[in-house]
């Protein structure tokens, strides 16, 4: 058996021993089986790669069973095949997480910040987001979508008048409906990816160290985020 076959077999090992463990060891169901499983959960960590991780599935069991002789497979993995399966073993086993990726100095506001301080911010500092506490309390978040909203609102009853008008009228007052999510520093990117596909109001993920809202904001991740490092 060739080195890239080993190196095949040995993080598709360590995959299969993931899978188990991640469907609580199952008894008498093969590798395939597994992936389809936690695929249908939309498993985050696993969907990306599922496509992928069937068709080794196939290579794999050509690598064992197939074998002419102790030293000669029919089937021999190409390079290709074998960074993909330690690029995926990597994905599972050591996932990355939003930290440090995405940790930044992160700018909170008070409640009472008066909208025409936020349109002054937005245009010399070109924020997007404005986090909102309440003395230490967080509130809301405010982004320019919810700003465009308010002001196509408030347009409709006239004159848009914005002299003592502050952050809180700018709130999403829908009980059911948020535009943020808070996480903990440890959670794995391929999460928040799928909190942004499942949640099309999401607009940004806010990190703090144990998830909690009004805990020290260590960075902000909004869609755009995910995908212009890549």
């Amino acid at each position: 058996m060739g080195e890239r076959a080993e190196q095949f077999l040995s993080s598709f090992n360590r995959i299969e021993k993931w899978l188990r463990d991640e469907l609580g060891n199952p008894r008498n169901i093969g590798f395939s089986e597994m992936v389809r499983r936690l695929d249908k959960q939309r498993n985050p960590a696993i969907t990306e790669a599922a496509d992928d991780l069937l068709q080794m599935a196939q290579l794999r069991n050509a690598i064992v069973h197939e074998q002419v002789g102790e030293n000669f497979v029919i089937a021999e993995p190409n390079e290709w095949a074998v960074k993909r399966m330690a690029e995926i073993e990597g994905q599972l086993l050591k996932p990355e997480k939003v930290l440090p990726r995405f940790g930044k100095r992160v700018t909170g506001f008070e409640i009472t910040l008066s909208i025409t301080e936020i349109l002054r911010t937005i245009a010399e500092k070109r924020y997007s987001q404005f986090p909102l506490y309440q003395q230490g309390h967080f509130k809301g978040l405010i982004t320019l979508r919810a700003l465009g909203y308010w002001f196509a609102k408030e347009s409709l009853k006239g004159d848009v008048r914005l002299q003592g008008r502050t952050a809180d009228e700018l709130i999403i007052s829908d009980g059911k409906i948020t535009n943020y999510r808070f996480v903990n520093s440890e959670m794995p990117v391929a999460e928040v990816k799928a909190l942004f596909e499942k949640e099309p109001m999401l607009e940004a993920i806010l990190i703090t160290k144990n998830g909690d809202p009004d805990g020290n904001l260590l960075g902000i991740i909004r869609p755009r985020d995910l995908y212009q490092d890549n």
